[in-house]
C-alpha cells in the first residue's frame, strides 16, 4: 500500500528538499508538465477545459489535478458545480530559484575546478 505525503505550507520559509522533491516529482510526469504549461499559457481554467483540451477521463485528470495542488504547484478554486485551476506563482518562483541556486552552484565548481590529471 503507498502512502501520500502532502507539502506542509510555510508562508515565511524556503521550501525544505522535501517539498522541491515533490514539486519536481509532479512535474516527471508528462501528462502533469503539459497541465502545467497549459494553466501558464492561459491563466484559469476550469476542469472541464482541461479535461476536454487533453481528452482526457475526467477521474483520470482529478489525480493528475490532485498531485499538483498536494505538490503546491496549483490551486483549486470551487465554482458552484466546478473547480477552476491556476498556478501558483509563489511555488513556481520558489522550484525556479532552487534550480538557479543549482545552476550557479555548479558554475563556480566549474570555474574552480583545476584539471586533476
Amino acid at each position: 500500500m503507498s502512502r501520500r505525503t502532502t507539502v506542509r505550507r510555510r508562508p515565511s520559509r524556503a521550501p525544505d528538499l522535501v517539498d522541491l522533491g515533490q514539486r519536481f516529482q509532479a512535474l516527471s510526469d508528462p501528462t502533469r508538465t503539459r497541465i502545467v504549461e497549459m494553466l501558464a499559457a492561459t491563466g484559469e481554467r476550469c476542469v472541464c477545459e482541461l479535461a476536454d483540451e487533453l481528452e482526457m477521463p475526467q477521474p483520470l485528470l482529478s489525480f493528475h489535478l490532485r498531485t499538483l495542488r498536494e505538490s503546491g504547484l496549483i490551486r483549486g478554486r470551487r465554482n458552484g458545480r466546478w473547480t477552476h485551476y491556476a498556478l501558483d506563482p509563489r511555488t513556481l518562483e520558489e522550484a525556479g530559484q532552487a534550480l538557479a541556486r543549482v545552476a550557479a552552484t555548479q558554475r563556480d565548481a566549474e570555474a574552480r575546478r583545476q584539471g586533476c590529471c
